[in-house]
C-alpha cells in the first residue's frame, strides 16, 4: 500500500512538471524543452505501469514503456485521418505525439533509465520501511 502510494505522489507530481517544462513561455530553449518534456512523459507511463501492476519487476516496466513509446514515435509517421482527428486534440496530442523525431529517442532512452531508476528507488524505499 506504502508503494502504490508514493507511486500515486510520483504521478501527481510528474504530471505537472512535465507539462509546465513543455509548455512553458519561461524556458527558451526549444529543444530542452522538448527534451525535458519528453523525459517526464517517459517517467510518466512508468510510474503509471508500476502503480497498475505494482508486482512488476522495474526493469521490465521500463523496457516495456520504452518499446512502446519507440512505437508510439514511429507511429507518427502514419498520417490516416482517424489518427489525425485525435491528433488534434490536446490529449491526443500528449499521447500520440504530432512530428517524428529521431531525436526523441534519446529522450525517451534518458527518460526509461531515470524513470528505472525512479521506480527502483520506490521499490528500495518500500522494502527498507516495510
Amino acid at each position: 500500500m506504502r508503494y502504490r502510494l508514493a507511486l500515486l505522489i510520483s504521478i501527481i507530481f510528474i504530471v505537472p512538471f512535465g507539462y509546465v517544462v513543455r509548455f512553458s513561455p519561461g524556458f527558451s530553449l526549444p529543444w530542452l524543452q522538448d527534451l525535458l518534456g519528453s523525459v517526464a512523459y517517459e517517467i510518466f507511463w512508468i510510474l503509471l505501469v508500476g502503480f497498475l501492476y505494482p508486482k512488476a519487476a522495474a526493469s521490465k516496466v521500463a523496457i516495456a514503456i520504452f518499446i512502446a513509446t519507440c512505437g508510439v514515435e514511429f507511429l507518427q509517421l502514419w498520417q490516416p485521418p482517424f489518427l489525425q482527428a485525435a491528433r488534434s486534440t490536446l490529449v491526443g496530442r500528449l499521447v500520440l505525439g504530432n512530428t517524428f523525431a529521431w531525436s526523441d529517442f534519446i529522450a525517451y532512452f534518458v527518460g526509461s533509465f531515470a524513470g528505472w531508476l525512479w521506480l527502483r528507488g520506490l521499490i528500495h524505499f518500500n522494502r527498507k520501511f516495510s
